[in-house]
């Protein structure tokens, strides 16, 4: 990350309170590659986008957030008011322990942790979980089959090591435990529903969507 978005980040911190939300990508043209089958290239990097400004729209609409940061090795089609820091490629779990510990020098001990494949979160369930993370520290919405991690908030100013990947749902409560923090679970269906594969866009109905979301 640059002097500039160091010091561009600072301004925007200084300039609006509440949650810091963390959003990770990947480079448009990798994500998801599962999908190659039923989408053409096209069509997949315009799935991704709107699914990424869906978590963006909802992100903003929150009333416990503050701030926005994506973490992507580009800003591609981001809008110019979020900011964007660099993911050093690393992987998921380093590119997140690196920005957060960004945010936690700038003083944000509230964040949260967002996938940019949640076509059907709302702000309404952005709020419960910064809520849930609240009351014990640590809140955690799993996938809609109980083992993996679709989202995290965390209201601790200590580090914190990301567990995404297999059976992460166990391993970010059990890495929750170490770190002192009681942890809350909480099922909502945006925030369980993903799109990782093809029988998951059957479900999401991708023309639909997209009309709807251009509308």
């Amino acid at each position: 990350m640059s002097l500039t978005m160091l010091r561009d980040l600072t301004c925007r911190l200084d300039q609006r309170r509440g949650t810091c939300v963390l959003i990770a990508i990947k480079e448009r043209s990798r994500c998801k590659t599962r999908l190659s089958v039923t989408l053409a290239p096209a069509a997949r990097l315009q799935l991704v986008r709107s699914m990424l400004a869906a978590v963006l729209s909802a992100a903003g609409g929150a009333r416990t957030v503050g701030q926005i940061i994506v973490v992507s090795p580009e800003r591609d089609a981001v809008p110019r008011d979020v900011a964007v820091l660099a993911d050093s490629g690393e992987g998921l779990n380093i590119a997140l322990m690196q920005a957060h510990r960004v945010l936690r020098k700038f003083g944000c001990t509230e964040v949260v942790i967002l996938p940019a494949d949640l076509p059907n979160v709302t702000a309404a369930e952005i709020d419960s979980l910064v809520r849930a993370g609240r009351r014990g520290g640590f809140a955690i919405a799993p996938d809609a089959a109980g083992v993996g991690t679709n989202a995290l908030c965390l209201a601790s100013p200590h580090p914190f090591r990301f567990q995404f990947g297999v059976d992460s749902r166990r391993l970010h409560l059990q890495q929750a435990e170490r770190t002192g923090l009681s942890s809350e679970v909480i099922r909502l269906p945006g925030l369980e529903f993903d799109v990782d594969s093809p029988d998951d866009l059957n479900h999401l109905d991708e023309q639909q969507w997209l009309a709807r979301h251009h509308a």
